[in-house]
């Protein structure tokens, strides 16, 4: 997910929500006898580390985004979420967080709602609609939300700018883990994924960078300009993006064709810059070269944003990863990785970002093992020679707690881990398990669990001791 190039900072979040007070949800009642009873969806996704993210109820489908951006820092915004109800609703919620909500409406027709504030950790932050009619479990609808505000440069819970981040030149997109709410109403779960269209007006001048393909040329009229982005492949919402700035655009043609956007902010420093062009010239030979070991590209086109900012890390983001500051070779390597391993194939809950972060470094690693042999090896070896005794070792890989997320030991040991389940079961029943897991995984979610049941399936191996050797239990595995 998350590299940073720079020291990780610590903790606290700081975003507020105002409470628009138009009318509470309903309490959940019953039908007449024979009918289904109607209740409240849940405020929550059910991630145990971000309780507060995500909601019960219904699937989104399409999440259709009108932005507007001032150079003052202000957002206005209109959602059109079309959703699918899972179960029969009185009521249910969107994550929107630090902006205020003007009006709401389902399916053409005016709604009441509520906006709860965060909770006294920072979390949340919760739109809340009572619908009238009820909405049957099965049935799709369209609800559309105007609203507005100032968001800022929230911070996750680590301390790191994350979600819409505010610059006097304009915005870095960046969400993970659940920092998407702070732009957008949104069900703030890995586990919903949907597509995306944008259409992003800012000061003339200003290029709006989105996931997926522009649509048509950008319009300009009085002063401002309107870019409009399509994204077809289902995306957690994380992954989305809306960067602003004053960008350079490149092209490049990867494997069969696929188009390869790059948006470079024509004030990095020429060292930066020409690390960064060296780095995404590399963009082609390495789509191809993780082909070669996961299958073909999982989405319809790839490139880069680079922005000069103080966001501090790079992010995965959908077929357009972001990059503070520059875009190093290795970093572009564990980006890329991420479109197969955490984009197409997302872990269910947080708890599992090690399939994520130690799947992209292990391929990061085998990049950089194709240019230099030997390179896996040694970082297998750089890895087990920390001693035992090593914060490192003391974090379950499992269950690393939401404040380790983006912990070393998430990307590295996982890694490590990689290299000696490769080692173990070989490397043609590896290379067959790295193709089914992607394969047969695309644009799902998955567990821990998951992966040891596909390993012993393709290498015909009991391996829980090594799976709980490496991942579940806080101390040094034998290596």
């Amino acid at each position: 997910m998350r590299i940073r190039p720079t020291v990780r900072t610590a903790a606290a979040l700081v975003a507020a929500a105002s409470l628009v007070a138009v009318a509470g949800p309903a309490s959940a009642a019953p039908g007449a006898p024979g009918t289904p009873r109607y209740t409240d969806g849940s405020t929550s996704g059910g991630d145990p580390y971000f309780p507060a993210a995500g909601n019960g109820g219904y699937d989104v489908q399409h999440y259709d985004l009108g932005l507007s951006w001032y150079a003052d820092g202000r957002l206005d915004g209109t959602a059109v979420v079309s959703l699918r109800a899972t179960q029969d609703l009185a009521s249910f919620s969107l994550d929107l967080r630090g902006l205020t909500a003007s009006s709401v409406l389902v399916d053409g027709k005016p709604a009441r709602f509520t906006q709860l504030p965060p909770g006294p950790d920072g979390r949340g932050g919760e739109l809340v609609v009572t619908v009238a009619p009820k909405l049957k479990a099965g049935t799709d609808h369209r609800v559309t939300v105007v609203y507005s505000g100032y968001p800022g440069q929230p911070l996750d819970n680590t301390g790191a700018q994350y979600g819409w981040v505010t610059f006097a030149d304009g915005v870095l997109v960046a969400n993970e883990a659940e920092g998407a709410p702070t732009w957008f109403p949104v069900n703030d779960v890995p586990t919903d994924k949907a597509t995306y269209d944008f259409r992003i007006t800012v000061p003339e001048g200003k290029t709006a960078i989105a996931n997926g393909e522009p649509v048509g040329a950008p319009v300009t009229s009085g002063g401002r300009t309107t870019w409009t982005w399509s994204a077809d492949d289902p995306m957690a919402s994380y992954l989305a993006t809306a960067s602003i700035g004053d960008y350079a655009a490149t092209t490049q043609t990867g494997p069969d064709g696929l188009p390869i956007l790059n948006y470079v902010e024509t004030g990095l420093s020429p060292s930066r810059a020409a690390t960064t062009a060296a780095s995404l010239a590399l963009q082609p030979q390495m789509i191809a070269f993780f082909e070669g070991l996961l299958g073909e590209y999982p989405f319809s086109s790839f490139g880069a944003i680079v922005d000069e900012d103080s966001v501090g890390y790079a992010l995965e983001t959908q077929t357009r990863p972001v990059y503070s500051g520059v875009a190093g070779q290795t970093t572009v390597a564990h980006e890329l990785a991420h479109q197969w391993v955490g984009n197409s194939v997302s872990p269910t809950t947080w708890a599992d970002i090690w399939l994520n972060e130690g799947f992209a470094t292990y391929l990061q690693w085998r990049w950089s093992e194709s240019r230099r042999a030997g390179y896996l090896a040694q970082q297998y070896a750089r890895v087990a020679a920390i001693p035992a005794g090593d914060e490192f070792w003391t974090v379950s890989l499992t269950d690393p707690g939401a404040e380790n997320l983006f912990a070393e030991a998430v990307y590295d040991r996982g890694a490590a881990f990689l290299v000696a389940l490769q080692r173990t079961i070989g490397d043609a029943a590896f290379g067959e398990l790295l193709r089914t897991w992607v394969r047969d995984n695309a644009n799902g979610n998955v567990t821990t669990a998951d992966l040891l049941a596909l390993a012993e399936e393709v290498s015909r191996q009991q391996l829980d001791d090594l799976f709980r050797d490496w991942l579940t239990e806080a101390d040094k595995p034998a290596v």
